[in-house]
């Protein structure tokens, strides 16, 4: 079966159009990812580009090899652009632009025109600085836990690779006098090659959006919407996990609560708004004093928790502490008012892999309990007496609740007799 250039750039035309289309489609079903206009406009114009190559000797050469390029190298451009978008970066207009106007400049230099190698290269290195460009964009974005980044980023880079050694002549040598290039098999060989490259990425940059709104829907389920740290169910899934992982090389872990002093007061006082943005301030300020490897998350209305692994008491006491002083500072003053809010703090500290989360976090509601009774605005770490002394408590009042309902009913038979 023989496949000829002239078959190929046909079927090229069609794929690419139909590719943008579908780019285009899935971009009016989402169109929070707008990189996905960017993508498909892409294939649109080489699709464009295609046709003007192909009318090649029938019309001038400023149309069929300058305007072709200029639209090839714009093509290559939206897609790098798409991928600035797609990691939240700006496009840059001079350099969408800049490879296309770079060679229509360069075209009108005399002589360049007669000079075959010179522009080749010229379009190749313009295509593969795009290329690579549009790899680099995914590269730097890696950190998005986005699987089909990887193909992507391979793909481009060995597609431009091609470019670069200017092996992938079918595109780029339309205008040469002698239709002989057409018959070579390498040519042929080499712009299958581009049209399963196109297909290819642009599947793959479909993946990666479905992929990125699956994600964002998975994370919005975990992600407290306020504040942006985790919300109680991811809290607790991810510490359960992380203890469970600690249990065959236990090593001192604090867990904390830290719940906002007198928190109503200040919704009642400011408003539901100005209690939102302490809400925000605080959680700003908490997730800045831990690192990365720790766990946050708001478990409550105004109560939030930690986990803060491999950590000695000493660390613990001093983490918690720059949370309450940064906190009281960060809200002397919220939108204008003086909110002056303070947070207290319950710590426990665990050695070993015998607790569960839940029973630390118990634990370290004692010690949080012990922080209000004692005045608010403190820290305070669980120990076996701040224990013990809230179960007096507990039982105190119990026995004060059961004798003031006897006393009562005693009275009333009193009366009624």
């Amino acid at each position: 079966m023989n496949l000829d250039v002239n078959t190929l750039f046909l079927v090229t035309i069609y794929v690419e159009a139909i590719l943008g289309l579908l780019l285009l489609f899935a971009w009016v079903q989402n169109t929070a990812i707008t990189a996905l206009a960017w993508w498909g406009f892409a294939p649109l114009l080489r699709a464009a580009s295609v046709m003007l190559f192909g009318l090649y000797g029938s019309v001038s050469d400023l149309i069929s090899i300058d305007l072709a390029n200029a639209l090839l190298f714009t093509a290559f451009a939206l897609t790098w652009t798409g991928a600035r978008v797609f990691d939240h970066r700006r496009p840059q207009p001079v350099l969408l632009f800049g490879g296309a106007l770079l060679w229509l400049v360069a075209s009108r230099i005399p002589g360049f025109a007669d000079f075959f190698e010179a522009r080749v290269l010229l379009s190749s290195g313009i295509i593969t600085a795009y290329t690579w460009a549009t790899a680099y964009e995914f590269w730097r974005g890696r950190g998005e836990p986005l699987v089909s980044r990887w193909p992507a980023i391979f793909l481009l880079f060995a597609h431009g690779a091609l470019y670069l050694l200017r092996t992938p002549f079918g595109a780029m040598l339309p205008w040469l006098p002698s239709n002989q290039v057409f018959e070579s098999v390498w040519l042929t060989v080499l712009s299958f090659e581009a049209l399963l490259f196109t297909i290819a990425i642009a599947f793959i940059l479909l993946a990666m959006a479905k992929e990125r709104a699956e994600h964002r829907h998975k994370t919005a389920a975990l992600v407290d919407p306020l504040t942006g740290v985790a919300n109680r169910r991811a809290f607790l899934q991810d510490g359960e996990a992380q203890l469970k992982h600690q249990a065959t090389d236990p090593r001192p872990t604090a867990v904390m609560l830290l719940d906002l002093d007198n928190f109503k007061s200040i919704n009642d006082r400011f408003g539901h708004s100005v209690g939102d943005r302490v809400l925000e301030i605080f959680a700003d300020v908490a997730s800045g004093s831990l690192r990365h490897i720790d766990l946050f998350g708001r478990v409550g209305g105004e109560e939030f928790a930690g986990l803060l692994r491999d950590t000695t008491r000493e660390r613990a006491l001093a983490v918690a502490e720059q949370i309450r002083a940064g906190f009281a500072e960060a809200t002397r003053e919220v939108d204008g008012r003086s909110v002056d809010a303070t947070v207290s703090i319950g710590i426990v500290i665990s050695h070993d892999a015998v607790l569960d989360l839940s029973a630390l976090l118990a634990q370290a509601d004692h010690a949080l309990y012990r922080a209000k009774d004692s005045g608010r605005n403190r820290v305070e770490i669980a120990s076996i007496e701040l224990i013990l002394d809230r179960a007096r408590r507990g039982a105190a009042d119990l026995i004060a609740a059961v004798g003031g309902k006897s006393t009562g009913s005693n009275s009333t038979a009193k009366t009624a007799a």
